[in-house]
């Protein structure tokens, strides 16, 4: 069989940009904020890593994850005959892994979860140590973009292209009213954690269908929020990862690489089993597992916007 210009694109990209993790050589930056942009709960594991690890340990940067939607797979916040509802066994796998890569070479610290308000809706927002994540909750929107019978067909895409007027979260905790809403919301987050550090990088998933075919409608999307989150700031650094369409690609990490990725990914999936909900090691380590394929945009300016302010939930 022939291999597709898609593959040889692809290809070309990991070459040039893949040799080594996408913090760069940065080092140790405490100046430096680093945001990971995931459609569901284990994207971010699966194709920006060991980029995302880097970051982490040893406190080289403060590095936010925000995860838009559920993960939920049309269950909602429903429990699919477990014990725990799905979307929240997923954020405890996103957790679980994020604490991991902290604590990796340093003492464990205290963390601190709460609902906070940006752009008038309230997020959960969990810190610890130089980490922050952000679960939004929004419903899964399928891999088609058209959503779930059992979540009202809601989506990301459809909420940007107009055919959903608001998207609520699977929780309740918010509603966003349009497109605009939502891009919004995630400015406001960025702005927040930036603070005036003067390195800001933005990952995202590869938007460019000719490297990245195939996507996941819900990573495309939340791609496409960031980026228009942050278009107005110079300073910031993209970097775009191939994400499904990897697993045609050949593993491009060394040995230590490969082992901060897959251990990553296998805390995951433990904190996704402790909450009694099934996982599926075999296919995802076999399919993406090894892999790390991005191109970078540099930034062309700096930033000097002070912070936002942020309000606490009472509990």
């Amino acid at each position: 069989m022939p291999i597709s210009r898609t593959f040889v694109a692809a290809c070309l990209v990991g070459a040039v940009l893949a040799s080594a993790p996408a913090s760069a050589n940065d080092g140790k930056r405490p100046d430096k904020v680093s945001f990971y942009f995931a459609g569901h709960e284990d994207d971010w594991q699966l194709f920006m890593n060991p980029s995302a690890f880097q970051d982490v340990v040893n406190g080289a940067a403060k590095t936010v994850f925000v995860h838009l939607t559920a993960g939920d797979a049309g269950l909602g916040n429903g429990l699919g005959g477990r014990k725990h509802p799905f979307y929240l066994a997923r954020e405890n796998g996103a957790e679980a892994a994020i604490r991991f890569m902290a604590d990796a070479d340093a003492v464990p610290g205290e963390r601190i979860a709460a609902s906070m308000s940006f752009n008038g809706h309230m997020i959960y927002r969990v810190s610890y140590l130089n980490t922050v994540g952000y679960f939004l909750r929004v419903p899964d929107g399928h891999w088609s973009g058209d959503g779930y019978y059992e979540t009202g067909f809601q989506s990301l895409k459809r909420l940007a292209t107009g055919e959903n007027e608001i998207l609520r979260a699977v929780d309740g905790s918010a509603t966003y009213h349009g497109w605009d809403d939502l891009v919004a919301t995630l400015r406001a987050i960025v702005t927040y954690e930036r603070g005036k550090a003067a390195v800001a990088q933005i990952n995202v998933a590869e938007t460019n269908s000719r490297i990245n075919p195939n996507d996941h409608s819900d990573h495309l999307m939340t791609a496409k929020a960031a980026l228009e989150a942050v278009k107005d700031l110079s300073c910031v650094r993209r970097v775009y990862y191939v994400d499904y369409a990897s697993s045609r690609l050949p593993q491009n990490l060394d040995a230590q690489q490969r082992d901060m990725e897959s251990s990553v990914f296998a805390v995951t999936l433990a904190g996704v089993q402790a909450l009694d909900h099934g996982t599926s090691w075999r296919h995802y380590d076999q399919s993406f597992v090894g892999r790390n394929y991005f191109r970078i945009q540099e930034p062309t300016g700096r930033c000097d916007t002070p912070a936002t302010t942020m309000t606490v939930a009472r509990h």
